[in-house]
């Protein structure tokens, strides 16, 4: 090995950093984004940077940038760095992040979207979009701020913030992202978290009329659906009030055994509530522990053949009530398969509840650093997988644990250019990769090759 080229460990993360200057993805940021602090040595964008890259390459702490991105100068290059800053210098620049830093990112990303996000660009005159609406707990020590005592899954007692999501789920992009303190729910935040999608999607009249938003029983209130509707929004949500679904499923004439969940029934709702539009109703019922039946109601305003194609089943020239039915039914369940997927591969692969910091705004711009990644992380998936198709199945989880970890070499030229990236050949995901990913590669950037390492 000569002095111009070096180990990575992650030279497949290398490459995809080669890739992201060429999308100018940070050029973007450094533009839009101004942060106060005295420079000695990095810039305070570069120590984003680095905690970014930290992101990328698995890092669940920021005390994880001294070990997987210090050590790794190639790592750095390719994304356009010479050095990389200590994790404590870092902190130091996300505590004096401000509230006009944090709206100065949101632009940043909401820019970035708006060059690659392909739920930007979706096209209603073809079908609907779909945005999923949820929060989730982010547990906290008391001391940050923000952080209180509220609903957290199965963590009763425990403290933190909620963290607020709209997700293009037909994509898999994050579209709007919102910190909250730990009290806050859904049925406070929706109607913000929905205005501020509609901002970065450019959502007129007509878009609305052609997009479905999807929530739980958090974002059921009648004031919440209302509003929805008003908006000119279709709507697939679960009505939050329990007494009041108890007092509409006893209007339920027939209840049917669902095909896909043992157990639970659904039926017809014969006296639906009245909203500011028609709505149609939907009962669904399973027995408790205690024997008892536990209700729930789904209101819903697709036609059914919205509602066949958002469900995944060949449309019916003339379905049956009860195929129509469970349609709506597994229509709502595919939430699991939107904003709760996104949610899962954020925690579990960019270790979104790992990095707390005491401060509201620095723990924003961590969120903010996170969802930038999880939509590279898509769009790079969707590229590689025009190419190699096994690639487009891996989770968030897969594609930084394995993808992003191949091992390989570097070699630059005389001026420090990166000319050539090989990767080791025993790796079973590396030839893929290395096919697809040179075809996206540009004739004038670095080779990609495999190689005995």
């Amino acid at each position: 090995m000569d002095k111009y080229t070096r180990f990575s460990p992650r030279a497949s993360l290398a490459a995809i950093g080669v890739r992201v200057r060429q999308m100018k993805v940070w050029h973007i940021v450094g533009q839009q984004v101004h942060i106060k602090q005295k420079v000695i040595r990095h810039r305070p964008l570069d120590k984003l940077l680095d905690a970014w890259i930290s992101i990328l390459a698995g890092g669940q702490g920021l005390v994880e940038v001294n070990t997987r991105v210090r050590p790794d100068r190639m790592l750095q290059k390719a994304f356009g760095r010479e050095a990389c800053a200590d994790q404590s210098t870092i902190s130091d620049t996300l505590n004096v992040c401000q509230e006009g830093a944090v709206l100065q990112m949101r632009e940043a990303l909401q820019h970035i979207y708006r060059i690659h996000g392909r739920g930007y660009r979706h096209r209603y005159e073809e079908s609907r979009q779909v945005l999923d609406v949820d929060m989730t707990g982010m547990p906290a020590g008391r001391q940050g701020e923000g952080v209180t005592k509220g609903y957290f899954s199965e963590h009763r007692g425990q403290r933190g913030r909620q963290l607020g999501r709209v997700v293009a789920t037909l994509y898999d992009e994050i579209v709007v992202e919102r910190l909250y303190p730990g009290k806050v729910q859904l049925e406070r935040s929706l109607q913000e978290l929905v205005s501020a999608a509609e901002g970065v999607l450019e959502l007129d009249d007509g878009s609305r009329s052609r997009t479905v938003v999807r929530v739980d029983g958090g974002g059921g209130r009648d004031a919440d659906i209302n509003w929805l509707l008003r908006r000119g929004y279709h709507v697939v949500a679960k009505v939050k009030n329990w007494q009041r679904s108890v007092k509409l499923a006893r209007s339920v004439k027939a209840w049917y055994p669902d095909p896909k969940v043992p157990g639970r029934e659904a039926g017809w709702i014969e006296e639906p509530h009245p909203y500011h539009c028609p709505t149609r109703q939907v009962g669904i019922r399973k027995r408790k522990k205690n024997g008892q039946w536990q209700y729930r109601i789904v209101v819903f305003t697709l036609n059914d053949e919205m509602l066949f194609c958002l469900a995944g089943q060949p449309v019916r020239s003339i379905p049956t009530p009860q195929q129509v039915l469970f349609a709506a039914v597994h229509v709502y369940d595919l939430r699991g398969g939107g904003v709760e997927t996104t949610v899962k591969g954020s925690k579990q692969g960019l270790g979104l509840t790992k990095r707390n910091k005491r401060r509201f705004h620095a723990q924003e711009m961590l969120v903010l650093l996170a969802q930038l990644a999880y939509n590279l992380i898509t769009w790079t998936r969707n590229l590689l997988a025009c190419h190699a198709p096994q690639l487009g199945r891996l989770g968030i989880l897969r594609i930084v644990r394995d993808l992003f970890h191949i091992a390989g070499t570097i070699q630059t030229n005389t001026q420090g250019q990166i000319v050539q990236i090989r990767l080791n050949e025993a790796h079973s995901l590396a030839p893929p990769f290395t096919r697809a990913l040179s075809a996206a590669m540009p004739r004038d950037g670095p080779s990609l090759s495999l190689g005995q390492i």
